[in-house]
């Protein structure tokens, strides 16, 4: 069986341009181009900070979409990660510095994705994820609310509308019939899929509140 020679060299060459295009790589073959994905991929797991930029910036032309997504998805993991522990621990907000220390990656592309997260595809994908566990949380809540908990009866209460008042951030639509609580609509098919005795528990609370 005959072993392919690995072309090293010929990958380092392209390695050291400025910008590595798709015609740099269309004339590689299969095993060569597996072979610069492989290097690639070895490259950019030992860079930190800014290297790690330009690194992705001279590769950046040959990049899929689908890599690009999940290169994006890395660093908001890493930013939340880094921001979620650093908050628990001090109780303020980390500094650009401190993120960049933490995760490896540049302040500067710390910054840049707390600017634009908001535009990115990923963030709507995101949101509408947590928006599809809305209904999860509100039956939690619901269950603590029944075993006596009035903190989570409250909020329960408030958030149906039971209690007449309007929590921040709600927009009551009185046409259509249905309460909106940021981006999540309660309507009153809520209540009516209660049974019996969980609206004569809900009842009480409201009684006893």
């Amino acid at each position: 069986m005959t072993t392919l020679p690995v072309p090293a060299d010929k990958i380092d060459r392209l390695l050291a341009l400025e910008t590595i295009t798709e015609r740099d790589i269309e004339g590689l073959t299969p095993f060569e181009r597996q072979y610069f994905n492989e290097a690639t991929s070895r490259t950019l797991a030992t860079l930190r900070g800014a290297e790690r930029d330009d690194f992705l910036n001279k590769i950046d032309p040959i990049l899929p979409a689908s890599t690009k997504q999940d290169i994006w998805e890395y660093n908001h993991t890493l930013i939340n990660r880094a921001v979620a522990e650093y908050m628990e621990r001090n109780g303020a907000m980390p500094a650009k510095s401190d993120l960049a220390r933490k995760t490896g990656l540049s302040r500067h592309t710390i910054c840049k994705h707390f600017k634009e997260f908001k535009q990115h595809p990923a963030y709507a994908a995101e949101m509408e994820q947590f928006k599809y566990m809305a209904p999860n949380v509100l039956a939690n809540v619901f269950k603590q609310a029944v075993k006596g908990n009035m903190s989570a009866a409250r909020i329960y209460l408030d958030m149906i509308g039971a209690t007449g008042s309007q929590p921040a951030g709600t927009v009551i639509n009185e046409q259509n019939n249905y309460i909106q609580v940021n981006n999540t609509k309660l309507s009153q098919q809520n209540l009516e899929q209660l049974t019996a005795e969980q609206l004569n528990q809900i009842e009480n609370i409201i009684r006893n509140r």
